[in-house]
């Protein structure tokens, strides 16, 4: 197949494309995904000069593992967030728990308790803390460098106590265990906008959030960089994570698994730098 005949292919599904958004938005959405699909397919091979299907496969699969940048409605073929009016302010009630004295390092997992059992799942914080997906890293310093986990992997070290290493666990896995409870209801919003977890709050479902302890931008001097078996991560030993709750003009509102506090409430500026300090990471569940 040569790249002529790979450019006439695409001008035909944009065609075909643009008729399926005359005739109706849901086969436009569903005809998206299948076109999305096709074009990967024609760029990895494209990519891969030598036109073997193990390359190509292994240039989607690099795609589809890579954290997307914001999220893209047509993916939830149920669900479309631009029908969802976004409110000046929103207050949820929704079930706060306190990680200790129990989980010293386990506030993700215990926000993420909070997070389901709003969406109606009976599950308790010392279940999640031992299903969660771990690191199994050892802690070691060499030549003055920290060589341990990547929180993306699997929760890093020791939840239960602070006697021995330990960090927490990012996004990731969080999804992988969140999707265990509510299967194609979890949606990873890690890379979009602050607003765009508004439009979620005003939709009345909390956001599971990785923070930092101070609730605003932390100096680089707060982070430091580990060597791990997937590469080099940056690190904080304030890291945190709560379950957004709510917003006004002037604060973000959450549950803190620290201290226990319902619909705490921070600066909604600082807050904001600082969660995209830490990744823009966030999840949440869709209506069902």
């Amino acid at each position: 197949m040569n790249l002529l005949y790979l450019v006439i292919i695409l001008l035909f599904l944009i065609f075909i494309l643009l008729l399926a958004k005359l005739v109706g938005k849901r086969l436009f959405q569903s005809f998206m995904m299948f076109f999305i699909i096709i074009t990967v397919l024609i760029v990895a091979f494209l990519f891969d000069q030598n036109g073997k299907a193990v390359k190509a496969v292994e240039h989607i699969k690099y795609w589809f593992q890579t954290p997307i940048v914001n999220t893209n409605t047509f993916l939830q073929n149920n669900f479309d967030v631009s029908i969802i009016k976004i409110k000046e302010n929103v207050l949820i009630d929704a079930p706060v728990l306190n990680q200790m004295p129990e989980l010293p390092r386990g506030c993700e997992v215990t926000s993420l308790a909070m997070l389901l059992q709003h969406a109606g799942i009976e599950v308790d914080k010392m279940t999640l803390a031992k299903e969660i997906k771990k690191d199994p890293s050892v802690y070691q310093v060499k030549n003055g460098v920290v060589h341990f986990g990547h929180p993306n992997d699997g929760f890093v070290g020791d939840m239960y106590s602070f006697q021995t290493p330990g960090l927490g666990v990012y996004h990731k896995p969080i999804k992988e265990l969140a999707e265990q409870y509510l299967p194609g209801n979890i949606i990873d919003l890690t890379g979009a906008s602050f607003q765009e977890l508004t439009i979620h709050l005003s939709d009345e479902r909390p956001v599971w959030v990785i923070i930092n302890t101070t609730y605003k931008k932390l100096p680089t001097n707060y982070f430091q960089t580990w060597q791990t078996p997937s590469g080099p991560v940056d690190i904080t030993y304030k890291e945190h994570s709560v379950l957004l709750t709510g917003y006004d003009k002037d604060y973000i509102y959450f549950n803190d698994p620290l201290t226990g506090e319902k619909n705490k409430k921070a600066p909604l500026k600082d807050f904001e730098e600082s969660w995209v300090q830490m990744g823009s990471q966030a999840i949440t569940y869709l209506s069902r």
